[in-house]
């Protein structure tokens, strides 16, 4: 169905400093690539159209002299830790095509099925220093639009640098000049660790609570839902307010609470006892004293996770109780647990096992059949400034995964019309049709549809 007919190594173009980069945060990554998709509209003529590989092409060297990361190569050194070499090697760059289909028959750009395959592929047998580190698929499709499918080492960059990433390269792209306060900040020593015995009890490294009881067949599937703003405003009034909140819960926090009570309630079968808890990643940039430059480019997204909860729990309080138990692991994240996080990193000697620990059921950390999964891991990209990935042939149209193999774990994103939140979500076959059920229908409960 997709067709790529050519494949180009992309390097700066101009020298780069050769060095080595090494972050503690970084060690609890792993080296598999984050997977992202971008959609065009073509509004452009077909002779402009053939311009515009070169025109990537171009620009993309031109960045990498900035983002001089990028173009480098993972290297495993003692302790299964992660090492970044600087050395110039380049970025992939593929041009496909697909003849038979429109972008319309994608419809709500599901990461499954025919979208995995506008990203490219990357090879994972290859020794780790020959791995490229940033891989883009650029796709046209019959009805003149485009996909840009890219590829981004978790080990290397997290959400936000990558989002400032791509729009520095749509900006040379168009021709525009950059702003200083556009140049990467690539300094690591700020996560360095302090040598300090961790003061916290990094729940976040420890083994989650495993399935309980038989399964059946498995096969994880994922779906997109939608809710509207008035569906996000219905949900924020459900959860209400706590005595001892002093704000108003955020639209994250909110929606992650009622997609915990729903899988809950989906993957339920007569196991109330059944431990649980939700963990998400949270940017630590201006949680930090002094705070990140807010250009650093590397991985300042640390995990937190839940208290341990039951589905009875969960199910049966309020909702309320949910989004609290997210605000307060949110919460928890403070510029101590940052360094305390660091030095427990520091610290760690089978790091292999604290990936485990927080990544599975991710199929690169875990081998053979699947054990099941009662927990939930959200990652939040509704603050991703993607409509500036312009690279002059428009902004684009849609922007998220571009698939998703982990089970249990969910995205949240803007809708692209700025009314509402996007869901993309991967369970087991046997609970996605009770999850969309308890998503929907537990919102209309205490606030159904007027009848005047």
């Amino acid at each position: 169905m997709i067709n790529v007919h050519s494949r180009h190594t992309i390097v700066p173009s101009e020298s780069t400093p050769n060095q080595k980069l090494y972050s503690l945060c970084e060690q609890i990554k792993l080296r598999t690539h984050a997977p992202l998709i971008y959609v065009y509209n073509n509004p452009h003529d077909q002779h402009s159209a053939s311009t515009f590989l070169q025109t990537l092409t171009n620009s993309l060297s031109q960045a990498l002299v900035i983002y001089y990361p990028l173009a480098g190569r993972l290297s495993s050194i003692e302790g299964a830790r992660w090492e970044l070499n600087c050395n110039a090697k380049g970025a992939h760059l593929l041009e496909a095509k697909s003849e038979e289909i429109t972008l319309d028959e994608l419809g709500d750009f599901v990461p499954t099925n025919l979208v995995p395959q506008l990203i490219p592929k990357i090879d994972y047998t290859v020794p780790i220093e020959e791995m490229p580190l940033l891989s883009v698929q650029l796709t046209r499709f019959r009805c003149g639009g485009y996909t840009m499918g890219v590829a981004l080492c978790r080990a290397a960059i997290d959400g936000t640098s990558a989002m400032r990433f791509m729009n520095v390269w749509a900006k040379l792209a168009r021709g525009e000049r950059l702003d200083p306060t556009e140049t990467p900040c690539h300094d690591r020593t700020a996560l360095d660790s302090r040598k300090r015995l961790h003061s916290h009890n990094h729940s976040e490294f420890h083994a989650p609570p495993v399935w309980l009881g038989g399964l059946g067949e498995t096969e994880e599937v994922v779906a997109v839902v939608k809710l509207t703003g008035e569906q996000v405003t219905k949900l924020k009034k459900k959860a209400g307010n706590t005595a001892a909140q002093t704000r108003p819960y955020s639209t994250f926090e909110v929606i992650s609470g009622h997609l915990w009570r729903c899988i809950s309630k989906a993957r339920y079968s007569g196991n109330g006892y059944q431990p649980t808890t939700l963990s998400t990643l949270v940017n630590c940039r201006n949680r930090l004293r002094p705070p990140l430059p807010s250009s650093y480019a590397g991985n300042a997204a640390f995990p937190t996770v839940t208290e341990t909860c039951s589905f009875d729990e969960i199910m049966h309080r309020p909702l309320s109780y949910a989004v609290e138990n997210v605000r307060k692991a949110l919460e928890r994240v403070t510029r101590e647990f940052v360094m305390s996080a660091l030095d427990y990193i520091d610290r760690e000697k089978d790091m292999e096992l604290l990936r485990y620990n927080f990544h599975y059921p991710a199929p690169s950390v875990h081998q053979g059949p699947f054990k099941g999964n009662p927990n939930l891991f959200v990652v939040s990209w509704m603050n991703f400034s993607f409509k500036d990935a312009d690279f002059g042939w428009g902004k684009p149209v849609y922007f998220g995964p571009g698939y998703m193999d982990s089970e249990g774990k969910a995205f949240l994103l803007n809708n692209a019309n700025g009314d509402g939140v996007v869901v993309a979500i991967s369970l087991d076959v046997s609970h996605m049709d009770a999850f969309r059920k308890f998503f929907y229908g537990d919102i209309e409960e205490v606030f159904p549809a007027s009848k005047l």
